[in-house]
């Protein structure tokens, strides 16, 4: 059964609806919270929780709840609310979709998943205790070891939910790796893969042929020392310690489908008048034709697309950085993630984002050098890499292979072009010249880069252009 159970209504849910289904274990139940109120728990008699439950989240980005759990929501606006079951205890996950129906019956709307919601009476938990004291008192840990904290998530997609965000920051401070378990075909959102880093953080994926594996490098695991460590081949030795790879990994089909994906940073002057995002609007227009559907501090993308809402979200947090996920429209799938940090030079922005396109769909790369214009004439681009690749149109990570992208185009920024000696940014080693980007006091480079996308030559290219930028 899964662990997480959400509901999906129309209307908030009043506090004497939150308060029915918290009777969801009968009334002498204990009752605490966390998080400055943020989170209310159903607890044993020791006052350890059974159900977590976070406080309701207006949505209102259509195509979220399609995008990250495959259902159907209430029209826009309409509110998330997440109740979470401590893992290991049948009667915990019980309690938390008896809390979801008994929210649904009273306000209206639906829960998902629909077999974990049963009957709304009350679920027998007399004498369920938890047994181990939750990890690190964080909901959404489901394991903790002197190595990492483990997170079980059975849902289509992991996503950066504010559960898991909730981990992610956990582990950070603690020193460990975040090592999250999901089901064979689950997919993985963009949002959590750029954020897991390296080891020992990890995907693993459930698999009835290899037991475990590492969803984004296929290496079989094996739970080992207080972590998920790859297990070694029968034929490896000291000198050559190899690792298989399963099965699942390596079934690839070649669908046609596409995406386009561009990392850039932007460098603002710190200035009160400073609107962020506004770059990535651009790009998203450029390539669109539309802006971004919404944007939020976690997934679901819960907030409608504004610049200025965004740009006082992260002036709030700093000094700290601001992390951000945003979103496009159900025609053109789409996803970004922002990280916003102030420093010396300024208001730095980092934007990583993805376009997805189906066999029959051709990404739009005559757009890239006006989209390139605009970034380094209008929003202080330092430099921008453009991939194309063969992955999924619906932008979701799969637990299999799908191969790196083809780079073409590299674009720097006027600062960065003005900062070479000579005149080394405005030629290069190869066939193709780089295009002047702006006006000629303060121009920019669009270099394109001449590897066919259907192989991997594009990176020698790029390699020989940056070597020859640094002047090796």
């Amino acid at each position: 059964m899964t662990k997480d159970v959400i509901a999906l209504t129309p209307k908030m849910p009043d506090p004497w609806a939150v308060l029915a289904g918290l009777l969801s274990g009968g009334p002498d139940k204990l009752v605490g919270t966390r998080g400055e109120g943020a989170v209310i728990q159903l607890c044993d008699a020791e006052g350890r929780p059974l159900v977590s439950v976070e406080a309701p989240l207006l949505v209102s980005v259509e195509g979220e709840a399609e995008r990250l759990l495959g259902t159907t929501a209430p029209p826009v606006p309409y509110w998330w609310t997440e109740a979470r079951a401590t893992t290991g205890v049948a009667e915990a996950e019980a309690l938390a979709g008896t809390f979801a129906a008994r929210l649904a019956t009273l306000v209206g709307g639906s829960a998902w998943p629909p077999d974990a919601v049963g009957s709304i009476a009350v679920v027998k938990t007399d004498g369920v205790s938890v047994a181990p004291e939750p990890a690190a008192d964080r909901p959404a840990i489901d394991v903790l070891t002197g190595k990492v904290a483990v997170v079980i998530q059975d849902r289509p997609v992991v996503a950066m939910t504010a559960w898991l965000s909730d981990a992610f920051r956990a582990a950070a401070e603690a020193g460990l790796g975040l090592q999250i378990v999901s089901p064979a075909g689950t997919t993985l959102s963009p949002a959590v893969r750029d954020a897991l880093g390296g080891w020992p953080s990890r995907w693993i994926v459930q698999d009835e042929r290899d037991g475990y594996y590492d969803g984004l490098t296929g290496a079989v695991l094996r739970w080992q020392d207080g972590a998920f460590d790859p297990a070694l081949s029968p034929d490896a030795t000291e000198d050559d310690p190899r690792t298989p790879v399963a099965a699942a990994y390596q079934e690839v089909h070649d669908t046609g489908d596409r995406q386009l994906g561009l990392t850039f940073r932007m460098v603002h002057p710190a200035d009160e008048r400073l609107v962020l995002g506004g770059g990535l609007e651009t790009v998203w227009r450029e390539l669109t034709g539309e802006p971004p559907a919404g944007w939020g501090t976690s997934e679901p993308a819960n907030l409608s697309w504004s610049p200025r809402r965004l740009t006082d979200v992260a002036h709030e947090r700093a000094p700290e950085p601001t992390w951000l996920v945003v979103v496009g429209s159900r025609a053109r799938p789409g996803i970004a993630t922002v990280r916003i940090t102030r420093t010396q030079a300024g208001v730095e922005e980092e934007v990583t984002l993805a376009f997805g396109y189906g066999a029959g769909e051709e990404p739009p790369l005559d757009a890239l050098p006006a989209a390139a214009e605009a970034l380094a004439t209008r929003y202080h681009l330092q430099s921008m890499l453009v991939q194309l690749r063969k992955a999924r149109r619906d932008v979701a990570v799969p637990p299999r292979f799908e191969g790196p992208g083809v780079p073409l185009a590299f674009v720097l920024g006027a600062e960065e072009v003005r900062a070479m000696p000579g005149d080394r940014a405005r030629r290069t080693p190869l066939a193709e010249q780089p295009v002047p980007l702006g006006p000629k006091t303060r121009q920019a480079m669009y270099y394109p880069l001449p590897g066919d996308p259907s192989d991997l030559s594009g990176w020698q290219d790029f390699e020989r252009l940056v070597r020859h930028l640094k002047g090796a």
